[in-house]
């Protein structure tokens, strides 16, 4: 196993066989995705991808949570905007989803490799527009997923997945109340492949990422195209645009309000019992 890391990268990258592990790698913010990340993580997929021997990638986290969505400790400083620049500032920050959240996640969604994503404790929100773009959600028998954002005021995060993986009713129940889905209930509504007790997650995950890598490498990339063409045939590419551009309205309705563009109430957040970080 080859193993390129620094300690004070956000991403660790290793490979073992044809295989590619990508670790989110800030545990102490339970995984919280801020800009390094973000950036580091792309350049992760993109090394994964142009490497020849690399038929498989895993996507997968170090600590005790797969990732608590958006960085929310410092919003406000960064967010913060006048009121009479709203127009340039909803541009940005338009333009800067667009490429970061939505961008990214279609790009890792449709690289002609499989991918396996490794999913353990808590991945909310933005979590999950990391483990959606994967061909199959291995989950450990404690993980949860939840979407908390309407609590901000937003009607979900950038890249809605949550009616195709959930179904509508479901998708609305997670939204309208920001309730957890367990990883039993994510695989019985088709979203996650496997429920692995939490000790055996990580080799079972390579276990089945092996088992995938002796299949010829074209045939597995014609084989994950064939479905997500199907799917975007039937519109999903097409609705999750869309939707995007909804979530971009829900910033709108908080610059009008407050100033800034991302409306969040950590107090209220920690009230329910929804910390970003749970």
């Amino acid at each position: 196993m080859t193993n390129e890391t620094t300690t004070t990268s956000p991403i660790d990258y290793a490979t073992e066989g044809a295989v590619a592990i990508i670790s989110l790698n800030r545990p102490a913010q339970a995984n919280a995705q801020n800009k390094e990340l973000l950036l580091e993580l792309d350049k992760a997929w993109d090394r994964a991808a142009e490497d020849d021997q690399v038929k498989v990638i895993v996507l997968r986290a170090n600590g005790k949570h797969f990732s608590s969505g958006h960085d929310l400790s410092n919003s406000n400083a960064q967010a913060q905007f006048d009121k009479d620049k709203a127009e340039s500032g909803m541009m940005k920050l338009y333009m800067h989803e667009r490429k970061h959240f939505l961008g990214f996640s279609r790009k890792w969604r449709d690289i002609p490799k499989p991918s396996i994503a490794v999913v353990q404790g808590s991945c909310i929100a933005a979590g999950m527009m990391l483990c959606w773009p994967c061909d199959l959600i291995l989950a450990a028998d404690n993980a949860k997923f939840r979407d908390p954002v309407v609590m901000m005021g937003i009607g979900g995060v950038e890249y809605h997945g949550h009616t195709w993986e959930f179904g509508p009713r479901k998708a609305k129940e997670m939204l309208f109340t920001a309730s957890s889905i367990t990883a039993e209930e994510a695989r019985e509504l088709g979203m996650v492949n496997r429920v692995i007790p939490l000790e055996e997650l990580d080799s079972q995950a390579m276990e089945l990422a092996q088992q995938i890598a002796k299949m010829p490498a074209f045939g597995l990339a014609m084989a994950k195209r064939a479905v997500n063409q199907t799917l975007d045939i039937q519109g999903q590419y097409s609705a999750i645009q869309s939707v995007f551009d909804i979530h971009s309205i829900g910033h709108g309705s908080a610059v009008a309000q407050c100033g800034f563009p991302v409306l969040v109430d950590l107090e209220k957040l920690k009230q329910a019992g929804k910390k970003p970080q749970e």
